[in-house]
C-alpha cells in the first residue's frame, strides 16, 4: 500500500499541474469577454440576494479509507469552523465516508454523499454528477452561496485546509476577473455570441474549479497516508530495536547467571576434595 500510494501522489500531482495553463486559460476568456461587457453582469437580483443571504451549501472532499492520519479531522474540522464563522446551517455533500461521519456527528445537515475516484479517470464522471446537484441548487436560488472544502498540498507540510466561494459568481466576482491583466496587445474578441461564449466559459470554469479540488485533496490523501504508514514502520523499526535490545539483555543475563552457578559448583566441589 505504501508504494500505491506513493505512485498515486505522482498522478494526482500532475493532473493538477496539468490543469494550471487550463485553468488560466478559462480565466483569460472569461476576462476577455467581461472587458467586452458595456455593464458588470447581473446575476442576482436585490430581492433574491435577500433572500438567499442566509442560506448556504457546501462541498466536501474528505476520504473513504482509513490509514490517512488527521486527514478528515483537519477538513472537518475547518469547514465547521468557518460554518460557525458565518453563522450559518449548509446543506452538505460530502465526498468520502470518513468525512461524512465527522460531519453528522457534529450535528450538520448532510445532504448527499459521494464515493471517492481510485484513479484520475474518475474524477470527471463524479465531478458531472456534482455540478448536477450544484446547479440544481442554484436553479432554486441563484444567491445561495456554494463552498467548496478540501485539503491542499502545501510545501513544508503535508496539506493545508482551504475553502473556495465558487456559486453565486456575482459582480464583485466579475469585476475581479475583468481586471485579470492580458498577456498581449492584441485587444480580445469574441468570435460567438456573447452570452454563448460566456455560458461555456462558466461551465468550464466550475469543472475545473471542482476537478482541481478534488484532485488536490487526492494527492494531500495519499501523501497523509504515505507520511502516515512511513511514521508506522519508523516506529516499527524503534520498537524492534528496543525488543531486540532487551532480549540480548535478558539472553546475556541468563548466560551469566548459568556460568555463575557453573563456577560456584565448581569451586565448592573443589574445596571439598
Amino acid at each position: 500500500m505504501k508504494a500505491l500510494a506513493a505512485s498515486s501522489i505522482s498522478q494526482y500531482e500532475n493532473s493538477v499541474n496539468a490543469l494550471s495553463d487550463y485553468y488560466r486559460t478559462i480565466e483569460f476568456g472569461l476576462s476577455a469577454c467581461f472587458r467586452l461587457t458595456e455593464s458588470p453582469m447581473t446575476i442576482t437580483s436585490p430581492q433574491q440576494s435577500k433572500r438567499g443571504e442566509n442560506e448556504m451549501g457546501a462541498i466536501v472532499f474528505g476520504s473513504d479509507q482509513g490509514l490517512v492520519g488527521q486527514f478528515n479531522e483537519d477538513v472537518a474540522d475547518f469547514a465547521i469552523k468557518t460554518f460557525s464563522d458565518l453563522d450559518v446551517k449548509p446543506k452538505i455533500w460530502v465526498i468520502g465516508e470518513r468525512v461524512h461521519a465527522r460531519l453528522t456527528d457534529a450535528g450538520l445537515m448532510v445532504v448527499k454523499g459521494f464515493t471517492l475516484p481510485t484513479s484520475v479517470n474518475g474524477i470527471a464522471p463524479l465531478i458531472k454528477q456534482i455540478q448536477i446537484d450544484s446547479e440544481a441548487i442554484d436553479s432554486d436560488n441563484p444567491s445561495t452561496n456554494l463552498y467548496v472544502f478540501h485539503n491542499r498540498p502545501k510545501s513544508g507540510v503535508l496539506y493545508q485546509p482551504v475553502n473556495l466561494r465558487l456559486l453565486p459568481l456575482d459582480s464583485k466576482w466579475q469585476q475581479g476577473i475583468a481586471k485579470i491583466p492580458w498577456p498581449s496587445k492584441n485587444i480580445p474578441e469574441s468570435l460567438c455570441s456573447q452570452a454563448t461564449t460566456l455560458g461555456a466559459l462558466i461551465r468550464e470554469y466550475v469543472f475545473i474549479s471542482l476537478f482541481r479540488a478534488c484532485a488536490e485533496s487526492l494527492a494531500s490523501e495519499n501523501a497523509s497516508r504515505l507520511a502516515a504508514m512511513q511514521r508506522a514502520e519508523k516506529n516499527i523499526d524503534e520498537l524492534l530495536e528496543k525488543y531486540l535490545h532487551q532480549f540480548n539483555y535478558l539472553r546475556q543475563s541468563t548466560i551469566d547467571e548459568e556460568l555463575s552457578d557453573v563456577l560456584a559448583g565448581y569451586e565448592l566441589l573443589a574445596k571439598n576434595k
